[in-house]
């Protein structure tokens, strides 16, 4: 982006953000700079108040400013361990879809991608887009072998236009990172950074049709999820053939009640298949929206779940996946004290930490929790105020377990709609009692030795890396203050010498014609001037 073209569209952000009063969105107590700090003052005195909340304000800008800014809020969303509950419900509710791509021939971008005419391949392709999407756009098709497929393209020229409108997100986050001292938990130049690297994963369709393939794979056996097929020698970097699917959207529960669909059954498992992904095959489809999710009627006593668009995969470690399954199973005990040892010894919370008052605060923030009926209880809440809690505390919260908690969210958000009245406990205890039990008998745990190596003894274990990540984490940040602080000072210091220079070239020119006039010892000009001098002199000096 040429520099009158990043001034024009920083010129555009400004005013979309005042036109959407998101200077409210800022901690005024906490702007560091004076001059930023009289400015808002004057905008909140001059504008009027705005009726709608910061998080609602904050996704219409986001929906305006375009592709690339909806796809930033859509991962600021998956913060819920940082944001206010008004602001993650407003993100959590952008959907990205878009026109089609003007003036665009699908004929002709099949045959560049193929290197061959479309017609040695497709007996037909469909002009009109059957979805569109920021980044990409779906066309139905045929082959050959009158098989039906869809035909997922990259849109043309979105790698340069996320790469401007990112170095620009980038710019902004971290001047409000480093003017905006309460926003530095948010962590907004990294969050922009991984972003823009998710963005350009995204435009990779080898890489999505890996995934597709490996969850289709994980499920081949199973009545719970079906991924359509990647015709692989059709897929090229920027586009994606599949199979094509006839299906209900999750959205229309309407049509499901009128085809008898076992309603209780879908949402039960939904619930089954996020714990088998998360917990036996350790890969997990990250962008379980409703836009992505639809569902084979075809047996409505036993429907099946249909996942499109594989390209967010979360995964997690041992010691992360160990965490969250102890962390449920003591949720599921009420045992509050279990959870916040459960931080300490895996280092997800400095080591210096005090452990009665950690204690003290899980079982404050959990207990109320438990006042509602089993049936009402929500996991995902559970995670998203355990992790809350624990940024309190100096915890980063790792890209893996944000993914999970909105996967969570998702398919809770999902399970609820279908069935209101779902127990989400008749299912997920058992399911985790189960897996406990074939994760930690003596007889896995042996084996595992085996398989890792009889001497283990002096390499570190997973937890001391994470404590001793931790006990790093947290210096840095305490370094990053200092720094910060450093940059306030130097700031005020160079203020403090453009003041005094000032002072003492605006005293230079009141001295110049008494000290050119002797005689006139007795004028005030004299007595000014020279006092200014000085103050001059000393700011100078002292700054």
């Amino acid at each position: 982006m040429t520099a009158p073209a990043r001034r024009r569209r920083l010129t555009s952000l400004l005013r979309v953000a005042l036109r959407h009063r998101l200077d409210l969105c800022l901690p005024l107590a906490n702007i560091d700079q004076p001059t930023a700090r009289l400015l808002l003052k004057t905008l909140r005195k001059v504008l009027p108040t705005p009726v709608t909340g910061n998080g609602e304000r904050l996704r219409a800008a986001l929906l305006e400013l375009g592709p690339v800014y909806i796809k930033f809020g859509q991962l600021l969303s998956t913060r819920l361990d940082l944001l206010d509950d008004d602001t993650a419900r407003a993100l959590a509710t952008l959907q990205d879809d878009v026109g089609p791509i003007a003036d665009f021939d699908i004929h002709q971008y099949v045959e560049a991608a193929l290197g061959q005419p479309w017609q040695d391949v497709f007996t037909d392709i469909e002009t009109e887009p059957l979805a569109t999407a920021s980044i990409a756009q779906v066309h139905g098709a045929r082959l050959l072998d009158d098989s039906t497929v869809v035909i997922k393209i990259v849109r043309p020229g979105i790698e340069q236009q996320i790469n401007a409108d990112m170095q620009l997100l980038a710019r902004v986050a971290q001047t409000i990172d480093t003017n905006v001292s309460d926003v530095g938990r948010l962590h907004l130049p990294q969050l922009v950074a991984d972003h823009h690297q998710v963005l350009l994963t995204e435009l990779d369709m080898f890489h999505e049709a890996r995934n597709q393939i490996q969850l289709r794979r994980n499920f081949a056996e199973s009545d719970l999820l079906y991924v359509p097929r990647v015709i692989s020698s059709l897929t090229r970097e920027q586009m994606l053939v599949m199979e094509r699917v006839y299906a209900v959207s999750i959205r229309d529960v309407a049509t499901m009640k009128a085809q008898g669909v076992d309603l209780k059954l879908l949402a039960d498992k939904g619930v089954r298949t996020f714990f088998t992904q998360v917990f036996e095959h350790n890969f997990f489809h990250a962008d379980m929206h409703p836009g992505n999710i639809f569902v084979d009627i075809t047996e409505p006593a036993n429907p099946r779940y249909i996942a499109l668009d594989c390209a967010i995969i979360g995964t997690l470690s041992p010691t992360d996946q160990q965490f969250l399954a102890h962390s449920l199973l003591a949720f599921f005990n009420r045992d509050f004290s279990g959870v916040a040892q459960l931080f300490i010894d895996g280092g997800w919370v400095p080591a210096d930490t005090d452990q009665q008052e950690f204690e003290r605060v899980i079982t404050q923030v959990c207990e109320p929790i438990f006042e509602k009926p089993l049936s009402e209880i929500s996991f995902a809440e559970f995670v998203v105020v355990l992790m809350r809690t624990a940024a309190d505390y100096e915890m980063d919260l790792q890209p893996q377990l944000a993914l999970l908690q909105k996967t969570l969210l998702y398919v809770e958000g999902v399970g609820r709609q279908l069935y209101p009245e779902l127990d989400l406990w008749q299912t997920a205890k058992p399911f985790m009692e189960r897996w406990a039990q074939e994760q930690f008998n003596p007889f896995a745990r042996i084996t595992d030795w085996l398989l890792k190596g009889l001497d283990q003894s002096n390499v570190p274990s997973e937890q001391k890396w994470r404590s001793l990540a931790t006990s790093m984490a947290v210096q840095q940040r305490s370094v990053t203050r200092i720094e910060q602080t450093l940059r306030r000072e130097q700031r005020r210091s160079r203020r403090q010498r453009a003041v005094g220079a000032t002072l003492v070239a605006a005293s230079l020119v009141l001295l110049w014609q008494p000290l050119s006039t002797m005689l006139m010892g007795g004028d005030v000009s004299l007595l000014a001037g020279m006092a200014g001098v000085l103050l001059g002199s000393a700011l100078v000096v002292r700054a």
